[in-house]
């Protein structure tokens, strides 16, 4: 999937911020926060849509299924990573 936008906010290594410029005016604004929990990190990823409307039509495209299928491939990811014996 082609992805159109630019980062709006860059804070390494808590938050990022961007534009979903495919959606053109309907398109989302993606908040994803990581907050440190002991050996953990926890990460919250917010879509703030600009109206009901475009909420509902990008649920009925189901353009907001895909985030549990990355969510679960990051996960796979990462337990494949070497932590330095962290």
């Amino acid at each position: 999937m082609a992805f159109f936008g630019r980062y709006t906010e860059v804070t390494p290594p808590a938050r990022m911020v961007w534009t979903n410029d495919e959606g053109g005016e309907a398109g989302a604004v993606t908040t994803v926060t990581f907050e440190e929990r002991g050996a953990q990190t926890l990460v919250v990823l917010r879509d703030l849509y600009p109206t009901k409307e475009a909420l509902d039509e990008a649920i009925a495209s189901e353009s907001t299924s895909a985030f549990v299928e990355q969510f679960a491939e990051l996960e796979e990811l990462l337990a494949t990573l070497d932590t330095g014996g962290a």
